[in-house]
């Protein structure tokens, strides 16, 4: 797809498959406090890189024409604000008063480490750490902290965002958010350091990064070369040791042979009593190096900080940011996610045929919606089955809200 063509698939895009009311019963929770969707900010960055702050809806038919008319290139959802923040942004007393719990996880964070990609290429190897991370994130938000309602979106070209949307995460300040994301930001980009390996959420999470480090040793080779042996030794803080794993490193080629021996050596030492404090979770603090999630925890402490929309399109790729499944996120595939021009195709294509079927049996056209017609059809199916467990929530809240009338 050309660059020139982008703006007016976009245009089609808008007029015909974004997900209106979808999108505006999910922000407006149920409608159980109108200001949940009339104090949103939205942002929108229109062509050649305009970029609008402070835009805000009182209806899904005036979201739904204000992005059908200034056709952004990308939407940003922000805070909820104690007034609307189109109108009163300028008031001193305006301020934010709740937002989903965001988690920003992109691949470029794993540059040092991957081998197959760099920068905003990815592909099907390198994406298992993305894998890994969904799969991790999974288990801490809903073990650790008894969350339910998790939008996983893919963003449209290297990462995932992970949208909290219970009440509770909803309405943490800035300061619980930052207690937040420091407990699972165990690893920052670059960082090598020792864990807590005793913390049950760290055991649980050596245990999934188990399941999927023979994969990933195999098809990111990290003890492929000298350099990277030489990196991975550095966790070991005994020199004796450090040398005996150098020795073995010698006599193999392939990566998977030199950590067979790595993890040989180091279980050998700790049966027979020989790991000191600093090195008796070597293996796990070189596994949890490899393979924890690398988070951004700026996009999650700031209460102010926008984030961008599912089912927007990223103008570099011309893909869906789209809801994905994570209880399916190993048969996720980035490479094979719509791009706009396909869609378009799509809904093309099913209308000829539609139309050559009545034509031949002389019937009248029942009206489908256009996504129906498309590859998005599952992305939204998804997103559908988010907003239906969501659902239980607002019902209890109505029910409460009528009996507090009840009671006056």
């Amino acid at each position: 797809m050309a660059d020139d063509q982008f703006p007016d698939y976009l245009n089609v895009y808008y007029k015909k498959l974004f997900p209106y009311s979808q999108f505006h019963k999910w922000l407006s929770y149920g409608n159980v406090k109108p200001e949940n969707f009339i104090n949103r900010e939205f942002s929108f960055t229109l062509h050649e890189d305009i970029y609008i702050r402070y835009q805000s809806f009182n209806t899904l038919q005036e979201m739904e024409t204000e992005i059908q008319n200034k056709c952004p290139f990308k939407i940003d959802i922000g805070a909820v604000f104690n007034m609307s923040p189109k109108v009163c942004r300028n008031y001193p007393q305006f301020h934010a008063l709740e937002k989903e719990l965001v988690i920003d996880i992109d691949m470029t964070d794993y540059d040092q480490i991957r081998t197959c990609c760099s920068g905003a290429e990815v592909c099907q190897k390198c994406w298992r750490f993305m894998v890994i991370a969904v799969k991790i994130l999974e288990r801490a938000l809903r073990d650790d902290f008894g969350w339910k309602h998790l939008l996983w979106v893919f963003s449209g070209r290297r990462g995932i965002h992970c949208w909290i949307c219970d009440e509770s995460a909803r309405k943490l300040i800035p300061s619980e958010r930052g207690a937040f994301i420091d407990y699972l930001a165990l690893l920052s980009a670059g960082e090598s350091k020792r864990f807590n390996i005793n913390h049950p959420s760290v055991k649980r999470s050596i245990s999934i990064i188990k399941e999927e480090f023979n994969s990933l040793l195999s098809e990111q080779d990290f003890l492929g070369t000298t350099e990277q042996c030489n990196k991975i030794l550095s966790f070991i803080a005994d020199e004796k040791l450090k040398e005996q794993i150098n020795l073995q490193f010698s006599k193999y080629q392939s990566s998977v042979q030199r950590w067979e021996a790595l993890t040989v050596i180091v279980n050998n030492h700790h049966k027979r009593g020989l790991l000191n404090f600093k090195t008796k979770y070597c293996v796990e603090d070189i596994l949890l190096y490899l393979a924890y999630p690398r988070l951004d925890v700026n996009v999650t402490k700031g209460l102010n900080h926008l984030l961008k929309s599912p089912f927007c399109v990223h103008p570099k790729t011309g893909k869906v940011c789209i809801p994905i499944n994570p209880k399916v996120i190993d048969k996720f595939n980035p490479n094979t996610v719509p791009t706009i021009n396909i869609l378009i195709d799509e809904i093309n294509e099913y209308d000829k045929k539609q139309k050559e079927i009545i034509n031949d049996a002389n019937l009248s056209s029942n009206r489908l919606k256009d996504y129906k017609k498309t590859s998005l059809l599952k992305s939204v199916n998804i997103f559908e089955e988010f907003l239906r467990n969501l659902e239980s929530n607002w019902k209890g809240s109505k029910i409460k809200q009528s009996d507090i009338k009840m009671e006056f």
